[in-house]
This record gives C-alpha cells, structure tokens and sequence, in this order.
C-alpha cells in the first residue's frame, strides 16, 4: 500500500512537472491588466495624463518577451515606456515567474486645422514564444485657443468655433468687455482665475449644446470632478453690468467672488439660469455688491452662497441646495448673510437689502439650520424670504418673511447614491409645485415655460 502511494505521488508531481514544462513550451501567456488604454479629450501641444498596463507572468517559470512594439512607431501620437525604456519599441524583456513589467502610455496631440474632437487611435504589440497580444489605444484630440496671462484691453468677441483654455490668468481691463457666445466652453487651469475690471457678457442659450461651460482643463478621470480645480472668477470694484445667461460653471474654488457696490443703477453681475455646482469653497461670494440671480441652480458647494458686509441682492426662482458626496462634505449652510465683514481687526459694516422670492434653501442631514442671517451695528438691514422653503430646525433671526415653508422637503427627484447622482427637478407630489407668487418670469433654468400664476418654487418648473 505504501509503496502504491508513493507511486502515485511521484506520478503526479512528474504529470505536473510535464504539464509546467509543456506550458510555458507553447501556451504560458501574460496577463494584462487592462487590453484597452482609453484617454479623455486631451487639448492639442499640452500633452495628457500617463497611464499603465501592467504585464504580469503568473507562470511558475520566466518568460521572455521578444519585442513591445507601439505599432505607429515614432510617428504615433501615443508615447510609451516600458519599465523605464523609451518606446516605440523595446525587445528581449525577461519577466520572471509570478513578476510582472509595467507599460506607460501618455499621448501628445499636435495642432491641426479640425474644429471639432477628433479620435486618436494606435496599439501595442506584444510578442513572446510565438503569441502576439495587442493593447488597443484611442484618444480624442482637441484644437484650443490657448491663452496665457491674456489681457484683453478693448470690447471683444469670443465666437463658439473652438474651446478656449485660460493659463496663469485672464484679465479684462476696466473699459473692455468681453463678449462670449452661445455654445462656447472655457477651460481653466488649475492657477489661472479670471479677474474682470471690466464688464462679462455670457450668452448662453437653453440647449445643452449652446450654453456656455466653465471649468477646469483636467478632463481626464477622475479629475474632471474635482471641486477646486481652478481658482474662480472674480468681478473686482471696477466691474460693471455683468451679464452672466445660461452658463455652467463647475469645480471652482471661489467660482464666483463679486466685490464692492455696482457704479450704476444696474446690478454688478447678473444671472439667469446659470448653474453653479460642486465648489470647493463658495459657489458666490459677494462682498458688500450687487446680484440679480432668476432662475439659477447652486449645488453641492463648500458654502453655496455667502453675502458679507451688506449689498443689494435679488434671487428669485433659485434652488440653492448641498448635499455630501464621495469629494465634498456638506458641513455649512448653503446660504450665510451678513450686514458686516472685517478688515484686518476693523469691524465694517454696511446697508443690506436682500430679497428671495420662489426659492428653495435645503441639504443633507448633517446641517440643521441652512440659513445664517448675521447682524451687527445699525445699518439698513432688510432680508426678506418670501414664498421660499427653508430647512431651519431654529428660525432665523433677522429675518422678515412671507409665505415661508419652514422644513417641507422639496423632493428633489435625486439625492446622491447611486453613483453620485443629483437632480434638483422636483417630484410631483413636492410642496414647491405651485406654491410661488407671480414675478411674471415665464421659462425656467430648462427654458421651459413656467406659468406666471402658482409657478413652483426653485429653478425648475414641474412640467
């Protein structure tokens, strides 16, 4: 019996011995850890992101990779190095058993004449005892204007023809606008804000396809989502009649910083169904200025909106509403007013006059009180909420109000997870449907028509 056992211990592990010795004869092959490497538009001349493929040798025994060979050679946009060996090819790569060599692939996009994305494709072939696997490559190429530390002194037009891509800075001289038009996306890098001594004329228009998009020039994963990927743009005390229609700006710091009272009768800036969403700090700040906001939608920012040291503020139809998510916290309320501000250790203070008219003021569970109304000193201070939502366990001081909704959830008709995913159209069985006044404002930030008779609260109107 024993001697039977021993036989067939011995043939087994010469039957494995065999079947070790066959495979990496002819079929022991590398695992790849990714057969496709995809890249997001990647802005011609800056070059993108590095991304790797790991090659792993799961075999009990080496394996020699006769050649890694990108297959449009020196001429591809694609660039590749392997284990630290510039490519395009590189030949007789020894990976020992259950080791492993990594392949690192960028994508450099030479300037063209194309106006619109083009797709970038090339592969790498990998060849080793007889078996070639391939590694397919694809990237979509952008033609940009690109500007650097651009001043613009006198009245200009920026058409929708191709993106424009802002580095260091952009500044518009106090007696120049800048005019920009339906279906134009601008993209910031991470140091360059946009300050505007002059006058900033958005025009946007209702379709996806025409507003005007601000954002930061990361576009690949995952850093197309982060908050805080550009500075902001700020209309400094010169600023005048800024005009801001159907604009998306998403992932600033301070995405809009307004400072010091309008030169005229028109309000500093203005904003009509603009979408503010996912600041790493303010999605408006506004010290001791003016704004006009209609049917606006700020989302899921450090602090939504934040008014200091007085000013004249109209929001009406706005949905001002934060909740966590996997890259920001809700931990301030989405609306802080206050008639007073400091400078250095001075206390300054001025007259507010702020009204919000059909709006709706909510977050997550983390914020009892979504207001903060501050005042100091004996300024003018009226700040009325009227026919708004409010989430407020403790009603706020200061405050003159009609019709308030105090703590009615607008159900809104997606809130997070899944996937992260938000929409701020209410349900229809929400409290905000029909429960505005009439502002005689007739679409909504959809350009849908909005009855100016029992119109819902917040941006949106039930359709």
């Amino acid at each position: 019996m024993l001697k039977a056992l021993i036989f067939l211990i011995l043939t087994g592990v010469m039957m494995f011995s065999c079947q070790k010795q066959s495979n990496l004869n002819g079929n022991a092959r590398l695992l790849l850890s990714a057969d496709t490497v995809r890249f997001d538009t990647v802005f011609t001349t800056t070059g993108s992101v590095t991304q790797q493929v790991k090659l792993l040798n799961n075999n009990n025994g080496d394996i020699t990779v006769s050649s890694i060979s990108l297959m449009g050679g020196s001429g591809s946009p694609f660039i590749i190095n392997i284990d630290g060996t510039p490519g395009p090819t590189a030949s007789n790569l020894k990976i020992q058993a259950n080791d492993s060599l990594y392949i690192f692939v960028s994508v450099f996009v030479r300037s063209g004449t194309e106006l619109t994305p083009f797709m970038l494709q090339d592969s790498i072939r990998i060849s080793y005892n007889g078996i070639e696997q391939y590694i397919q490559l694809s990237a979509w190429g952008q033609n940009a204007h690109f500007l650097k530390n651009q001043v613009i002194s006198a009245n200009t037009n920026w058409p929708n023809d191709l993106p424009y891509v802002i580095y260091d800075s952009l500044r518009i001289d106090s007696n120049a606008t800048l005019t920009i038009q339906p279906g134009t996306h601008i993209y910031m890098h991470a140091n360059a804000p946009i300050f505007v001594d002059g006058s900033l004329n958005v025009l946007g228009q209702a379709a996806d396809s025409t507003r005007v998009y601000f954002t930061g020039d990361r576009l690949d994963q995952p850093y197309a989502g982060y908050p805080g990927s550009w500075p902001g743009i700020y209309f400094r005390q010169t600023s005048k009649d800024n005009i801001m229609n159907y604009a998306v700006l998403q992932n600033g710091n301070q995405t809009l910083v307004v400072e010091g009272p309008s030169s005229d009768l028109s309000p500093k800036l203005s904003l009509n169904q603009c979408i503010i969403n996912n600041s790493l700090a303010e999605g408006i700040l506004s010290i001791q200025s003016s704004i006009t906001a209609i049917n606006c939608l700020i989302s899921n920012c450090g602090q939504n909106i934040v008014i200091g040291v007085g000013g004249v503020y109209n929001f009406e139809h706005c949905t001002v509403a934060s909740y966590s998510t996997n890259l920001l916290s809700h931990q301030q309320p989405v609306l802080t007013v206050s008639n007073a501000g400091t400078n250095g250790n001075l206390l300054v203070t001025g007259d507010l006059r702020a009204s919000f008219t059909n709006c709706i003021f909510w977050g997550g569970a983390s914020i009892p009180d979504e207001a903060l109304v501050e005042k100091q000193g004996n300024t003018i201070f009226n700040v009325l909420f009227d026919h708004t939502i409010l989430k407020q366990q403790n009603y706020p001081a200061n405050i003159d109000s009609i019709a308030l909704f105090l703590n009615a959830d607008p159900q809104f008709l997606a809130t997070g997870d899944p996937g992260n995913t938000f929409n701020f159209h209410v349900q229809s069985s929400s409290p905000a449907v029909d429960q505005g006044t009439n502002l005689g404002i007739t679409i909504d930030l959809d350009g849908n028509p909005r009855p100016v008779n029992l119109p819902d609260l917040g941006c949106y109107e039930r359709q």
